[in-house]
């Protein structure tokens, strides 16, 4: 049997920090399974994501600066990888390659920007690097997101079940998988805000050193300010059909211009960010679940599980006729879940299979996604 150890590695749109997971992979392609061993969480430097929510949020950035972020972004990325190694007791030389995703400072398709220098990263973890996951299927014609769907398909697939993988990090995905259904037959989209505008908000208008809205307390205090929630539903990307992707900035951007000119209190503004991601989640599983007549599973991972506002929010949207899992109760931890996925991606790479899915991206075929940076000589 076909066995392997890869880490993935993974920082979500709202850069906050980088996930590890050590996996087990054992099989190819859509046969593939794995076993997690260990997972390992580690916070950017409060500096590194200074920078990074800057140049997100403004777009600019010197070369030079540019430059360093790549190198500080990387180091990061390693130091994070070798404690990751260091609490599964594997060496390096057991790890068949990093899967690393990068950070996400740019997405609007056909353009991206993953950054990450793959050649430091092998240099400091004396591991091969599988990156760059995007610009494949971008080249064949595809949004370059989402990609976990590839890994949800392998991981969450049921006969008898219609599951619904839901990820709320800063941006919130779906993929359906209703039962018996084909890899082609896959679909996949961004939703919308996760938990982008909440962040947002608590940067722009909390307390000092206010980075979220922890257990989604302060929206748990606030009231929904519905005219600012129906003007933000009114963007485009809403009634946009799928295959569609989106990014923080995009959805911030859309929310400031919704917001009144009075001042609005902190917590209701938390309140209406918390209720728009919950909504428009209930819109996108209505869409995919309007033919279905099986039982329904919504299984969710990500940041977006600690916020009470937005859950309660979205069992009350969804009302008894869907179950509420998370992918802990299928053996996934959900803080770990990406971080599994992007080692099956890189998996994938290393065995050459195709790993995007048309159907989601609208890539024009199927193609094999990353770029593979040798593990160091001497290493």
């Amino acid at each position: 049997m076909h066995e392997r150890i890869l880490a993935g590695a993974m920082s979500g749109t709202s850069a906050d920090g980088i996930d590890i997971a050590i996996v087990r992979i054992t099989g190819r392609g859509l046969e593939m399974s794995a076993q997690l061993l260990h997972h390992h969480a580690a916070a950017y430097s409060l500096p590194l994501r200074g920078r990074i929510l800057d140049l997100r949020s403004t777009g600019k950035a010197d070369l030079r600066s540019l430059a360093q972020l790549s190198r500080d972004i990387s180091l990061e990325y390693a130091e994070a990888i070798r404690d990751a190694l260091e609490g599964a007791k594997i060496s390096p030389d057991q790890v068949k390659a990093t899967a690393a995703h990068g950070q996400t400072l740019f997405h609007d398709p056909p353009l991206t920007i993953q950054w990450l220098d793959p050649s430091l990263l092998a240099a400091q973890t004396g591991c091969a690097v599988v990156s760059d996951f995007r610009r494949a299927d971008l080249a064949a014609g595809g949004q370059g997101a989402p990609l976990v769907p590839f890994a949800d398909y392998i991981l969450f697939r049921d006969a008898n079940v219609h599951r619904i993988l839901l990820n709320i990090g800063g941006i919130a995905n779906l993929t359906s998988i209703p039962p018996r259904c084909t890899f082609d037959q896959l679909i996949a989209f961004d939703t919308g805000p996760g938990n982008c505008i909440s962040d947002w908000i608590c940067r722009m208008f909390g307390s000092p050193g206010m980075s979220c809205d922890a257990d989604g307390a302060g929206a748990s205090r606030g009231t929904l300010q519905r005219d600012i929630m129906r003007q933000f539903l009114a963007d485009a990307y809403f009634t946009a059909p799928a295959p569609k992707s989106t990014d923080g900035p995009a959805m911030i951007a859309a929310f400031e211009r919704a917001l009144p000119a009075n001042r609005t209190s902190v917590d209701d503004l938390l309140a209406t960010a918390a209720a728009i991601t919950s909504a428009t989640i209930k819109t996108a599983i209505t869409q995919v679940t309007q033919s279905t007549s099986t039982r329904v599973e919504l299984v969710v991972s990500g940041g977006g599980v600690h916020n009470q506002a937005m859950m309660n929010g979205l069992r009350r949207e969804l009302g008894t006729s869907i179950t509420i899992r998370r992918t802990d109760d299928l053996g996934i931890p959900a803080e770990a879940k990406e971080a599994i996925a992007f080692a099956l991606l890189g998996a994938a790479t290393l065995d050459g299979e195709p790993s995007n899915v048309p159907s989601v991206t609208g890539a024009s075929k199927r193609v094999i996604l990353g770029s593979i940076t040798p593990k160091p000589c001497g290493r």
